[in-house]
């Protein structure tokens, strides 16, 4: 239907799109006037499980989503794809992919050739703090025990980020570990739990809390920082490691304006529209060329680590273990028993 119903709608998670300011237009608003499309935008991504949640029936019984493109982690993107829900690209349509894509980003083992997924953002987790509030928190085991924080922490409800970190925090290996592993970091976070140490758990709520002062730290996602108004937010990695990740365009079955979909996500793999987009949103950006392109638009940002990081940079990061369904069932399921306890 795109060549007739010149329409997309796009679901997204919050403040991870630059926007309209006076006399410069966002890359949204470029692409929406370039092509003549009628576009949805919808932050309505908060957290991978919650989002599944809201489509699961409809991609289950194959009927529309009432959504062309969504955003998601590299695990549920994996999953939605092995269960044949998303959609490949025609890649005549998406040539900027191919061309502009990373080579960090390529090649991973749930879609090897890129067929279904083009990864929007990619980032680290690790931790903030509002430093009006409290001093430098440097490690988990500062966050999960210090005193003067108790009762004044969230952590985040991804699985995988949360316990991610808490798995480095005691030298476990996140992308491969064991049993014990596993249950030494689930004793962890329980005693946090048990004493009152952690608020609540999260999705990307967490920034205004921080930002208002009703939390003084908190397990975060890299880019969140910086997208907030309040200079009292720092972000920092861990001493014991930072998780990686990245978050999808995946086209979901059913979807009415595909075609409208593979021109949003070649649209952004042009080099100087994912340096505008990294620019604002301060998230590493998968295209290459972009770093060359940033030197026109804010030179400070060309050498950010959390835009452009390097080799060196990555070192300290970590991608979480591809679990098999038994696992997540498992590891998902004594997760949700304590950050919805």
């Amino acid at each position: 239907m795109s060549e007739t119903d010149m329409k997309l709608v796009v679901s997204n998670w919050p403040e991870y799109i630059d926007v309209d300011e006076e006399g410069a237009p966002s890359t949204s608003t470029l692409f929406a006037e370039h092509y003549g499309i009628d576009l949805t935008y919808v932050a309505d991504v908060n957290d991978n499980s919650e989002f599944f949640a809201k489509v699961v029936n409809q991609l289950g019984t194959c009927e529309p989503t009432k959504r062309d493109l969504f955003m998601l982690t590299d695990w549920m993107a994996a999953r939605m794809i092995s269960m044949g829900w998303i959609q490949p690209f025609d890649k005549a349509n998406v040539p900027n992919v191919d061309k502009n894509l990373i080579s960090s980003l390529r090649g991973v083992g749930w879609d090897p050739n890129r067929d279904y997924s083009a990864p929007w953002q990619a980032g680290f987790t690790g931790i903030a703090y509002n430093k009006s509030l409290v001093g430098e928190v440097r490690t988990i085991d500062e966050l999960l025990t210090r005193p003067d924080l108790k009762g004044k922490i969230t952590l985040l409800t991804e699985m995988r980020d949360t316990m991610g970190l808490i798995l480095l925090s005691n030298g476990a290996d996140p992308s491969n570990f064991s049993q014990n592993d596993w249950d030494n970091a689930m004793d962890k976070l329980k005693k946090a739990r048990n004493d009152g140490q952690v608020r609540a758990f999260t999705g990307n709520e967490y920034v205004n809390d921080l930002a208002n002062g009703n939390i003084a730290a908190c397990v975060a996602w890299s880019g969140d920082v910086a997208a907030s108004d309040s200079e009292d937010l720092v972000f920092l990695p861990p001493d014991d490691g930072m998780m990686v990740w990245a978050d999808n365009m995946l086209i979901p079955n059913m979807a009415a304006h595909k075609l409208n979909a593979e021109r949003w996500i070649d649209w952004y793999y042009q080099p100087a529209i994912a340096a505008q987009l990294a620019a604002y949103v301060w998230y590493v950006c998968p295209v290459e060329g972009a770093r060359e392109e940033m030197e026109n638009i804010d030179p400070t940002l060309v050498d950010n680590p959390l835009i452009f990081p390097t080799e060196d940079y990555l070192k300290a990061t970590h991608p979480f273990m591809a679990l098999e369904e038994y696992q997540m069932r498992e590891y998902e399921g004594e997760f949700a028993d304590v950050s919805g306890g």
